[in-house]
């Protein structure tokens, strides 16, 4: 009997669901899209409407013909992809390929994978929803509009190859960080002092405690604060007044996409990426609700499970039900707040699940429970010799309330609590002085965005959507546009004034790390050129409050209020002129920054974008009596903050040291990284080497560990085993020969028996790999894994056939002329072996030498023999 076909988005779903639903349904998988945009001419019609063309990608080919099958033989199939506005998509996709009527396909959603939720969607079918279909439909012919007519302008304008993208919400994203670095960039820090007096008191238990009162909230310098402390000698300090009030503190709102993804960044140091797809795991195995959604709503059923689990895990004096208003009026992605959908799960078996569900699971249960009651006492002290004032400030918990489960962390820029408790005091108290200090504060730029406090601010602008947050980090990272990355502190002295009891003023100075900052987000050079050059030409789309009325645009699309077409074109037209106008008179942006003149030459300085990357340039190009001289800049450096003597330094390479064993020792960046050469060996200098100050020293050590990292191991055949680490993992080397090391072997303990073992095995592989060689020509007959096949150069090609259309055989491949094998590689390579033409800039003069050296025939054939032998036997630095 034929079942009804349900179709999902994810085979794990899939196998959830189709439990739960029993015989009558077979439940399969579609993997996502089934179809995209062509990528030839964009996909899109521009003059029919903007009406998109798609296409089946390859690799959903066998996904589709399966599912076609699947659903000619199904009683009736159904639709229950995710129930965002992708989601919706999909299932009007679906519709199409399977031929599908959309206005008659039963399409169902649900927020959980639980058997409540399915049987209650599969009993309510509603149809395809085409204003959402339309939404989405406009925002990928929208990004692709842009994407595809931006990024020739950057590949014309800057250049990179090819390697540029530009879209409408990653450039935004991108210049959001731009714009912070410079503005951390520019900052200049205001030292001021910060005065703290110390006093001892006994606390409830008559234990002697020690606890802070603050004096001035800001002085200006270091005479300020010496003078405040000066005046304070000889004090007695009295407690004037004492004020004790109540206060609370309420929960955070259950998760959202983006609050999630703040939180699993805080507390467990999760990326966005990394959280969505941890949480996607956990919603196709039905253990959270759906994980993409702007609200925060619980449903009635999640309301009274945690009800019940909150009052008889913490007691019913813990339990204040609450619901939460959306901050953003757009947010109707989804109906419910991610949570977990059985609330008396408070944990998950797979330990790489455990931590993020755990989180949701403290989050959505502290939202439901009271608040945390507290008594804040402010208290002021009397100091006797002058007029000021010094304000002590404690807390005390009187009852914990959602505390008990839950406490929302803080990004680093946010103030921190540095309230403490204060042991009893009265109103005309005698304190016991202990020390006045008065430290040296500087003020602090903001943070530099890590992935969730970007997100967060793209949320707060309306830029973006749940579902787009991690695709857009993951493309301006790849994009090479942004970078994530450490940053290492800097030393700074710190000013110390202190008052002590005996009534002297100690001056001293501590020192304190500043500017460490651990998985941040900064621009690279090429982010700040392309973010300048889209700022100054497309004005329009870089604006953050136009990218968000593009979003409100998509919402009314989806709301029906609006036809998509039209909100397209009113957006293409006056874009698609000003590529046009970009194209033909904008100059090209390389990010140039003059830092001054070379005091060798005279010449300038200047730090740009070059092919490359980010250089430094000494000199003119084009000037033809004294080349330009080029330096590369280093991972740590950049076009916009180097200096005249950094930048100068890079020309400092290569740098002799001295000599060692007789031989040259010198330093410097080779295209595998920096190296020490030595005579003819190179060798690699480890990361974190200052090339600018390696001392003899130092790179004398680095020699001979690398001498005694090659000093045999052992001996097979009478010639030394050697061994290493390479881009490959571990190795032995014997007769030229590389041998990668299984993980069955100790690398770190080979025997001889191993060693012989390691090189009989790839001595008899290499023997039955070649079937016929000619390295002269950089030709080979091999066999493969799927065949015999040829390799010319790095090339792999296929054997050809026989005159008579037959496959040659293995003895045929053993006598097979080099001719022969030469046709069947121009065939597949045109021009293969096409002796190179001189060019038409080479001058009379020089082909009248080109002509006489030719006349010499410097080379015989024994002679080029014996060069290749030596190139094959050149050492491979590693």
């Amino acid at each position: 009997m034929a079942k009804n076909l349900l179709i999902v988005e994810s085979p794990a779903k899939a196998k959830t669901i189709e439990k739960i639903l029993g015989s009558n349904f077979e439940v399969r998988s579609c993997y996502g899209h089934i179809r995209d945009l062509e990528k030839d001419d964009m996909g899109i019609d521009v003059n029919n409407s903007y009406s998109p063309r798609y296409m089946v990608p390859d690799d959903k080919a066998k996904v589709v013909k399966d599912l076609k099958q699947l659903a000619k033989s199904a009683k009736e199939v159904w639709l229950a992809s995710d129930e965002d506005r992708e989601g919706e998509s999909i299932s009007w996709h679906l519709a199409e390929v399977l031929g599908l009527d959309p206005k008659t396909t039963k399409r169902i959603v649900f927020h959980e994978i639980t058997a409540p939720a399915i049987r209650k969607a599969v009993d309510n079918p509603r149809i395809i929803n085409m204003n959402l279909v339309n939404a989405q439909q406009a925002r990928r012919v929208l990004d692709r509009l842009v994407g595809f007519e931006l990024s020739p302008v950057l590949w014309r304008k800057i250049g990179m190859q090819r390697s540029l993208s530009a879209g409408r919400v990653q450039s935004v994203s991108v210049r959001l960080i731009v714009e912070r670095e410079r503005e951390i960039n520019q900052f200049t820090a205001e030292s001021s002092y910060k005065i703290e007096a110390f006093f001892t008191a006994k606390d409830i238990h008559g234990k002697i405690v020690t606890f802070r009162a603050d004096g001035p909230l800001k002085v200006a310098d270091q005479g300020a604060a010496a003078k405040f402390l000066e005046s304070c000698k000889h004090a007695t300090y009295t407690v004037t007044d004492i004020q004790v009030r109540p206060t609370r503190r309420s929960p955070a709102a259950p998760f959202t996409t983006s609050t999630l993804q703040q939180e699993a960044s805080r507390k467990l140091g999760y990326g966005v990426t990394k959280t969505m797809l941890l949480a996607q795991k956990l919603y196709e195995s039905g253990k959270i609700t759906y994980m993409r959604t702007d609200s925060v709503n619980l449903s009635d059923t999640a309301m009274e499970e945690i009800s019940k689990e909150i009052k008889s895990s913490y007691g019913k004096q813990y339990y204040q039900p609450r619901k939460f208003k959306n901050k953003n009026e757009s947010a109707q992605e989804a109906h419910e707040a991610i949570r977990p959908t059985y609330m008396n799960n408070k944990s998950v078996d797979d330990e790489d699940l455990k931590r993020l569900y755990e989180l949701i699971w403290k989050r959505t249960i502290a939202s439901q429970m009271s608040d945390a009651d507290f008594e804040k006492t402010t208290a002021k002290i009397d100091i006797s010799t002058n007029k000021e004032q010094l304000t002590a400030t404690g807390e005390v918990m009187k009852f914990d309330g959602f505390l008990k489960v839950y406490l929302e962390g803080k990004d680093e820029e946010d103030e921190e609590d540095t309230e403490g408790m204060l042991p009893p005091l009265a109103m005309g108290n005698k304190l016991d002085f202990r020390e006045m200090i008065a430290s040296e504060k500087f003020t602090r730029p903001a943070a530099r965005y890590t992935e969730a406090s970007l997100v967060k601010k793209l949320e707060e602008l309306g830029i973006g959507r749940p579902s787009t947050y991690a695709p857009t980090i993951s493309t301006i990272v790849k994009r090479n546009y942004v970078e994530k990355r450490d940053k290492e502190g800097v030393k700074r002295n710190i000013g110390l004034l202190k008052l002590t009891k005996n009534n002297q003023i100690e001056k001293s100075t501590t020192v304190e790390n500043t500017g460490a900052e651990k998985s941040k987000l900064f621009p690279t050079d090429l982010g700040i050129v392309v973010t300048d050059f889209l700022k100054q030409h497309f004005d329009k789309v870089m604006d953050y409050g136009f990218t968000a009325f593009i979003e409100q645009e998509f919402d009314e699309i989806a709301e029906g209020k609006i036809k998509w077409n039209k909100m397209i074109d009113d957006f293409y037209k006056p874009f698609h002129l000003g590529i046009e106008h970009t194209l033909e008179n904008a100059e090209r942006a390389k990010g140039e920054r003059e830092l001054g003149n070379d005091p060798a030459t005279g010449k300038k300085v200047i730090a740009r974008m070059g092919r490359y990357g980010p250089m430094v340039q000494i000199g003119e190009t084009g000037n033809e009596e004294e080349k330009a001289r080029f330096a590369k800049l280093k991972n740590n450096q950049s076009i916009e903050t180097i200096t005249l003597d950094e930048a100068l330094q890079l020309f400092d390479l290569p740098r002799t040291i001295g000599e060692y064993e007789g031989l040259e020792l010198s330093v410097n960046v080779g295209r595998f990284g920096p190296y020490i050469k030595l005579g003819e060996q190179f060798i690699s200098i480890p990361r974190g080497e200052d090339l600018h100050t390696l001392e003899m020293d130092r790179a004398i050590q680095l020699i001979q560990e690398k001498q005694q990292a090659d000093a045999p191991i052992g001996f097979y055949e009478e010639l030394p085993v050697t061994k290493g680490k390479g881009r490959f993992g571990p190795f032995i080397k014997w007769n030229d020969m590389y041998i990668n090391i299984p993980r069955a072997y100790n690398f770190e303990a080979l025997s001889q028996k191993d060693i012989n073992e390691l090189i009989e095995k790839k001595v008899e592989k290499e023997a039955n790999r070649f079937i016929q060689q000619w390295p002269a020509e950089k030709i080979s007959i091999e066999n493969g894994r799927w065949g015999a096949y040829i390799r010319f150069q790095k090339k792999m090609l296929k054997i050809g056939r026989k005159a008579d259309g037959s496959k040659y055989e293995a003895a045929d491949l053993a006598v097979i002329e080099l001719d022969t094998v030469k046709k069947m590689i121009e065939e597949q390579v045109p021009n293969a072996f096409a002796k190179k033409t001189t060019t038409k800039k080479a001058t009379t003069a020089t082909n009248a030498v080109t002509k006489k050296a030719a006349i010499k025939k410097p080379a015989t054939k024994v002679a080029a023999k014996k060069a290749v032998k030596k190139a094959v036997k050149a050492p491979v630095r590693k």
